[in-house]
């Protein structure tokens, strides 16, 4: 199965803009492995989005 470059450019484009990781380290990860931080990544977002003002 091959997945789409997009998709690819997406995912690694969107770990390091969080984490600061270096463009080899991400493309090392298994694409699990970069889904799970995918997804890591947007349920911190999300906590904090929906937190109140006064919280954050």
């Amino acid at each position: 199965m091959t997945y789409a470059p997009d998709r690819i450019h997406e995912e690694v484009a969107y770990v390091a803009y969080h984490f600061h990781w270096p463009l080899d380290a991400i493309l090392d990860l298994e694409h699990g492995q970069r889904l799970r931080y995918v997804a890591e990544i947007a349920s911190i977002n999300t906590r904090l989005s929906t937190r109140p003002h006064a919280e954050r």
